[in-house]
Parts: structure tokens; C-alpha cells; sequence
């Protein structure tokens, strides 16, 4: 019985040593919370404050900059990096070595730098080389750290349909825990369309969020969007970031850029880059009603590939001394003030003019006298200089003063980083004024970006309305409009239509003129182009080089224009006319043949109104295949069918289908990437765009058709 009393006195001290650690456990617990919630209560809760109030931006969607047509022309995309962690516990040997072959298969379709045997070689190694070069963790012999884990297995970046495409390839369609093959995720600005109108599309700085040239710099706030805010909540179990306030996306913006119409202006000044061993050119085509740029083109000497022509400085928004380009400018002036009422009136010229002390002024094919319209089409620096100077010689600052008042000055807000306006000289009579005018008035002494000039023939071609030229048209989001950019003028008219009028018949002297400066080069009579030449040397360590900027500046068709275009070369080893007159030409040709100009496509079938007259008709064709001719000879017992004979296949470029029906045709031509129209009824005769020539995707195709 003592022994039950003693145990139980050991129980109850046992109970009262629990009871007093749990009773001194829980006073350091009550007091702690004391200590925390009111001793500390300031200095916790500031530090609580300090991690909730912790704010993190949410980066917006970058908005896409679009064609006229909603083509995009530069956009985020995601692009994947495809990686393989060799230390992953599940891969197996026996598994790899099973799917190894077959892996290497279909890597060695997917990118064909190597073969499958070499790709074989280079995954097996390289894993090889990942493992043994591990690490001994000094903390656990052995274990080893696991170094390199993110191997690279393809040196490209791939689009989600390419990362797809690799998914289904063997050993990589097995589960993570098997493969260990993982992406990393990568937004990138792209353009589908290269290098296509690079320069005034823009680039993205370092950082890959804001803009550093060009469209994207210019309009970087509307492309950026607006930044969103999460700040930190605390939940049961942790702190997460909460959105706040939701990022607002950037606006997608459609620029007035035509894909097609740039494809041809570049094409054609590279073209003549390359011949004329031009060291830059640059082209801006422009819509004459409402100002719309549809495609611009800067192009320099690569410094690495000889002969080779890249995206440059957009020399378009430049300001350089324009040459004779000018003349037509100085000659509005000399309309709207009156100094020249009679474009037929005769000015003096000489074989030389030295005015107001300044050196000679010369022209190259000296003449007695010309007419008004007779110095625009010989380009005249004597007459044109004569004509400015009769009026403003006493005041030189006076004729900047009217360029001012007719807007000439004004800045286009184009969009486009870097653009300048025109630089004259206010130079007055004592420090030289007189003969610094009479050099402007012939396009020297002055720096003017080519686009103003342009800005000026697109008035003259328009009647006068001085259209500000526009390079985006519209703001969206989420493909709904928000924001229409109208057309708008600088000056409502910056010469009467009468005197416009009077202008385009002196351009058109200048290509079509017996005595015309571009009569050889520019003539055409499928595109009636209207326009003038200039030319100008360079200025090195203050005096004049060799090297010379030839330009062509006009618009077509010369009866009704729409389209008004400039072009100026850097180096070329030819004239004015002979180079960037050129240029222009071909561009309209090109838009002629296509049927852009609102004309009928350029047929290359000879089109017969007279159906009892089978002289250049082509050869009608019943099919491509043999199915129709079999048909025939099962369904309707015909024993020998004829056949007719096929139109001669292309290997490459537009394919041939003069001859076919109309359903083969589409689909040949859809086929092929082509977009098709048609007129007429029966079998096709002709086709816009020749067989084999080279087309650009989506690119029109018009078809005629005729019955036999």
C-alpha cells in the first residue's frame, strides 16, 4: 500500500512538472504576443506596412504597327528556347538509347545544318561531358552539384508552331519526369516582313519595352500602353501579389504603308543601287489626294557585303541642298506673286550671269533666252535666278518670308524619328544676302529634306492643296478603332489650281519637252510621268566634291495623278535622269502592269475583239490532267478522245495559265500563294503578271477570259 501511495506521489510530481512547463511555455507565448502586439506594436506593424505596400508593375501588351490593310508589320511574338535537364532523376539509359536514333531522325529534318549521325554525336557527347563534369558536393561525397542544367539542344529560337513540331519527336513526347525537356519563354518585337520599310517602321532599344527609332520611337506612348499595378495582400499561408490596377495594352496603329507597293519600291532602288554603284538611295511614294505614304525605302552600301545594299539612315527626313528639284518650288513663288504672269514671257540667260559680285552662275546648255516654261524644262539656273532675284533682290529675307507663308516651313509630325524641316539663310543684302538668294532660288545655299519637296509636287499635282503627309492612319485595340487619323493640309491651297496647272504642263516639259532634261530616260507611253531632275555636289571641308545627290521628284498618271514619288541618289555613275529618274519610271510600270494605276492590267495575250480573227489568240488547253479525257472515254464510250496539249509548265515564279479554265487556274495560281481576279467568260487568254516572274505572297493576279 506504501508503494501505491509512492508511486502515486511520483505520478502527481510528473503531472505538476508537465503542467508547469506547459504553464511557462505558454507565459513566454502570452507574453511574446504582449511584447509584439503592444510593446512592438509600432515598429511590427511599420515593417508589415513596408511588405504590403510593396507595389509591382505589370508590364502592357506592346501594340502591333500595321500595313493599310492590317498586314502586320511589326508585333510582339513568343518565341521558345528548347532546353533538356540531363541530371533529371527519371531519365533512363536504356530509354535514351532507345529513342536516341529516331530523335536524331527527325532533329536532323528539323534543322538541317547537320545530319542524324552528327546530331547523335553531338547530343550524346555533350551529355557525356554535362555528367562527368559535376561537382562532388564537399556536404555529401556522394552526391554531385548539378552544373549546367539548362542545355541549349537548339541554337534557334522557335515559333510556337516549330516548338509543336518538336513535341511530337521521339524521346521528347515522353513525360518531363522521363526527358527532362523543358522551354523558356522569350517575347520578341518581329517583322514578318524583314528589312521591308525597316527604317521607318523603327526598332525597340536594349531593354526590348520602348521605342528607338523610327514609328516606334515616335509613337512610343501610344504603342507602350499603360503599366498596371499589383500590390502584395497576405493570405493564411503566404504574401502574393494581387493585380490592382489591370495594364492597359498599347494601341495597335495602321500606318499607311501599302506591302506591295513597298515590295516595288525597294525592289526597284536596289536595283538601280546595284547598277549605278550608288553609295545610298532613298524613295518615298506618296498618294497625291491624301498625302499617304505607301511605301519608303532608305538603302546603303553594306560595309561588309560588296555589292550589297541594307536599310540606312532615312535620308528622306534629312535635310541636304536639293539641286535643281527647287526650280519648280522658286517658280510657284514666281507665279503666286506675280513676277511671272506669262509662262511663255522670254527671260535672258547667257552663256554666264555674275550677280551681285558672287562667282559666275553657269548653265549647261547656254541658251540667249528661254521662256518661263522653257528654264523649268532646260533647267536654267541663270533664268530661274534671274526671275528670284528680279523681285526679291533688294530684300533677300523676304522670299524665306513667303516660303514661310506658304508653309513651307511647317513640320509634318510625320512620326518618323530625326525629321527636319528646311534650312534657308536670312542672310541680309550687306552680309552677301543677294547672291546667297540667287544660289537658293536654284536649289544651293539651303538644306531640304527630300520629303518636303515631295510634299510641294504632291500640291502642284493636287491643284494646289498643300496635304500633309501622313505615315498612320487609325489607333485600335483589340482589333475596334478608337482613334481615326484624318487627312489634313498645311495650306488649303498653296497655289491657285491655275497656277498648279501652269506647273504640271512645265514638269511635263521636262520628261515629254523637246529640250527636256529627263526626255531620254523617262519617257514612257504606257505611264504618262511627269516631273524634274536635279543634281547636286556634295560639300567637304567647306567647298564642293565630286560626288554628287541626284534626284527625280514628280507624280503619274500626268492627266489625272495619283501618285506623286521622289527619288535621290548619293554617288551614282550616271545623271539625274539616267538614275533616279529611272527609279521612278520603273516603279510606275510596275504599278501599271499590276493594274494599279486605274488602268486594266497589262495583258500579256493580245486582246481580240474580232472572234473570226484566231491571230494572237493563245492556244486553249481542255485540262492539265488526264482525269477529263479517261471520264470521257469510260462515261461516254468515246474510243480516242483527244487530248489536248498541255501550256507549258514553270519551274518557278508565277505559274503559267494562259489557256485553262477558269476553276484550274485559281487553283494553280491559289496554289502557288497568289491572290486571283477575273473578268470575261470561257478559257483564260491573258494574265497580268507574266509566267515565271517573281511574285511576293498575296501578291494580284488579274485573268481575262474569252470563249473560243
Amino acid at each position: 500500500m506504501a508503494k501505491k501511495q509512492n508511486n502515486k506521489g511520483h505520478i502527481l510530481w510528473r503531472y505538476a512538472l508537465v503542467v508547469g512547463a506547459m504553464l511557462l511555455f505558454s507565459s513566454v507565448i502570452v507574453y511574446n504576443m504582449f511584447k509584439i502586439s503592444i510593446v512592438q506594436a509600432k515598429a511590427w506593424n511599420a515593417k508589415a506596412k513596408s511588405v504590403l505596400d510593396v507595389t509591382t508593375q505589370i508590364a502592357p501588351e506592346r501594340g502591333k504597327l500595321l500595313a493599310d490593310n492590317g498586314t502586320v508589320l511589326s508585333a510582339n511574338l513568343q518565341f521558345y528556347i528548347a532546353r533538356i535537364d540531363w541530371f533529371t532523376q527519371g531519365i533512363k539509359e536504356e530509354t535514351l538509347m532507345k529513342h536516341v536514333g529516331p530523335l536524331c531522325d527527325s532533329l536532323a529534318r528539323f534543322d538541317s545544318t547537320m545530319t542524324a549521325a552528327q546530331w547523335r554525336e553531338k547530343l550524346l557527347t555533350d551529355r557525356k561531358r554535362i555528367l562527368d563534369a559535376a561537382e562532388p558536393d564537399p556536404n555529401n561525397p556522394n552526391k554531385k552539384l548539378r552544373k549546367n542544367r539548362a542545355y541549349k539542344l537548339l541554337p534557334k529560337m522557335l515559333s510556337h508552331r516549330e516548338l509543336e513540331r518538336l513535341k511530337s519527336f521521339p524521346f521528347l513526347n515522353l513525360p518531363w519526369k522521363e526527358n527532362g525537356f523543358y522551354t523558356e519563354s522569350i517575347v520578341r518585337r518581329t517583322k514578318p516582313y524583314g528589312s521591308m520599310a525597316a527604317r521607318s517602321i523603327g526598332s525597340l532599344d536594349s531593354t526590348g519595352v520602348h521605342g528607338r527609332s523610327g514609328l516606334e520611337r515616335a509613337l512610343d506612348t501610344l504603342l507602350y500602353g499603360t503599366p498596371g499595378v499589383a500590390r502584395n495582400i497576405q493570405l493564411t499561408y503566404d504574401i502574393v501579389p494581387v493585380e490592382s490596377e489591370p495594364a492597359i495594352d498599347g494601341y495597335d496603329i495602321t500606318t499607311t504603308i501599302n506591302v506591295q507597293l513597298q515590295d516595288i519600291v525597294e525592289h526597284e532602288l536596289n536595283a538601280m543601287c546595284i547598277e549605278s554603284e550608288a553609295e545610298w538611295g532613298t524613295c518615298v511614294l506618296m498618294e497625291v489626294a491624301t498625302g499617304d505614304i505607301k511605301a519608303i525605302s532608305n538603302l546603303e552600301r553594306s560595309k561588309t557585303e560588296p555589292g550589297m545594299y541594307i536599310e540606312s539612315i532615312n535620308h528622306a527626313v534629312l535635310g541636304y541642298e536639293p539641286g535643281s528639284v527647287v526650280k519648280t518650288i522658286s517658280m510657284m513663288v514666281a507665279l503666286e506673286d506675280g513676277i511671272v504672269t506669262n509662262i511663255e514671257s522670254q527671260w535672258a540667260t547667257g552663256s554666264g550671269w555674275a550677280y551681285a559680285g558672287g562667282n559666275p552662275i553657269h548653265d549647261s546648255h547656254p541658251t540667249t533666252s528661254l521662256s518661263a516654261r522653257g528654264i523649268i524644262e532646260m533647267s536654267s539656273n541663270i533664268g530661274m535666278a534671274r526671275i528670284i532675284t528680279s523681285k526679291y533682290g533688294s530684300n533677300p529675307p523676304a522670299f524665306k518670308k513667303r516660303l514661310e507663308e506658304m508653309g513651307f516651313f511647317e513640320p509634318f509630325n510625320l512620326g518618323i524619328a530625326g525629321e527636319q524641316t528646311p534650312q534657308f539663310s536670312n542672310a541680309e543684302v550687306e552680309a552677301g544676302g543677294r547672291v546667297v538668294l540667287s544660289r537658293q532660288a536654284y536649289g544651293y545655299a539651303s538644306r531640304i529634306p527630300p520629303l518636303c519637296t515631295l510634299a510641294m509636287y504632291n500640291a502642284i499635282a493636287n491643284d494646289g492643296k498643300y496635304v500633309r503627309p501622313r505615315l498612320f492612319t487609325k489607333l485600335s485595340r483589340e482589333g475596334e478603332p478608337d482613334s481615326i487619323i484624318p487627312v489634313t493640309y498645311i495650306r488649303k491651297q498653296v497655289c491657285s489650281p491655275e497656277n498648279a496647272a501652269k506647273l504640271r504642263l512645265m514638269l511635263h516639259d521636262v520628261v515629254w519637252g523637246k529640250f527636256g532634261t529627263a526626255r531620254k530616260y523617262v519617257q514612257d507611253d504606257r505611264v504618262e510621268i511627269a516631273g524634274k531632275t536635279g543634281t547636286a555636289y556634295d560639300v567637304v571641308n567647306g567647298t564642293y566634291a565630286a560626288s554628287k545627290r541626284l534626284a527625280f521628284c514628280g507624280f503619274f498618271p500626268y492627266d489625272k495623278p495619283k501618285y506623286s514619288c521622289i527619288v535621290l541618289m548619293k554617288g551614282a555613275n550616271r545623271g539625274a535622269a539616267a538614275c533616279s529618274g529611272m527609279v521612278l519610271k520603273n516603279i510606275a510600270l510596275k504599278m501599271y502592269a499590276h493594274g494599279l494605276l486605274g488602268n486594266l492590267p497589262d495583258y500579256s495575250a493580245a486582246d481580240k475583239d474580232d472572234k473570226n480573227d484566231k491571230a494572237g489568240y493563245p492556244t486553249l488547253y481542255a485540262s492539265m490532267g488526264d482525269s477529263k479525257s479517261n471520264n470521257l472515254q469510260r462515261g461516254y464510250s468515246v474510243a480516242t478522245p483527244h487530248r489536248y496539249a498541255r501550256p507549258a509548265r514553270v519551274e518557278k515564279g508565277v505559274p503559267n495559265v494562259i489557256g485553262l479554265d477558269i476553276r484550274e487556274a485559281i487553283k494553280l495560281l491559289e496554289n502557288a500563294g497568289l491572290t486571283v481576279s477575273f473578268t470575261g467568260t470561257g478559257m483564260v487568254v491573258g494574265q497580268s503578271v507574266k509566267a515565271g516572274s517573281e511574285y511576293s505572297r498575296g501578291q494580284r493576279v488579274y485573268l481575262k477570259l474569252k470563249t473560243s
